[in-house]
């Protein structure tokens, strides 16, 4: 059994596939994936539907919240006012508005968790906030933090390592992190798959038990 975490995929499903089978991802495996499937890319439902798919044939996939999901669920609850949902990500649900999204995708978004806590890693969406006493019950940074290695707390972490997504990191920055562990125990695998920018644009495909990286090249604005 190998474990695998993927982040980001923002509705490159192609990209999201491809990268899947490259590394031969198999029943015998585990995937975790660290939200954000939806917005920027051309094929938000089909992200969702290939995850579905796959666990459906007996995959085993794990998925975590982020901050995009909880935009889209907090504009239906009204919570949001500047969020009106992207162009690309209504096309793909062949809907006008937010409020037409079937609702078995809005369900699912709904009932996905913020964390993971494994014996040897801590699975998040953004990150987590050590100025608290209780890192994971902070739930709003989960999804959004920004800027906190500095602040993380080694006595609390122990022997874990944190692995998130949502900061764009170039592919070269992503491959060193390995190296900083002892000070750094954390390791950010969004390699910006929507981005045209330079060292962006990538799906990244961490082997959490060889800590290995995979990257696939973005496909989806290729073959839309």
């Amino acid at each position: 059994m190998r474990r695998f975490a993927i982040s980001d995929i923002h509705g490159c499903a192609k990209t999201f596939k491809a990268l899947l089978d490259q590394i031969a991802f198999s029943k015998e495996d585990v995937l975790y994936l660290l939200g954000d499937y939806i917005d920027r890319g051309p094929d938000s439902r089909g992200v969702i539907d290939h995850i579905w798919d796959l666990q459906e044939e007996g995959y085993q996939v794990h998925c975590l919240r982020g901050n995009h999901e909880q935009m889209l669920l907090d504009e239906l609850a009204e919570k949001e006012i500047w969020y009106n949902g992207e162009p690309e990500t209504l096309k793909s649900f062949d809907a006008k508005a937010n409020q037409d999204i079937p609702q078995p995708y809005i369900e699912w978004m709904e009932e996905l968790p913020y964390y993971f806590e494994l014996k040897d890693y801590i699975l998040v969406h953004a990150g987590l906030n050590f100025k608290t006493k209780f890192p994971l019950q902070d739930e709003h940074e989960m999804i959004w933090a920004r800027h906190w290695y500095d602040d993380i707390d080694m006595q609390w972490l122990g022997k874990r390592i944190i692995v998130h997504g949502h900061t764009p990191t170039r592919i070269l920055v992503i491959k060193g992190s390995v190296d900083d562990l002892f000070y750094i125990p954390a390791l950010d695998i969004d390699a910006g798959c929507a981005f045209e920018s330079f060292g962006l644009g990538h799906l990244c495909a961490l082997n959490l038990d060889t800590k290995e990286f995979t990257f696939h090249a973005n496909i989806d604005k290729i073959n839309k």
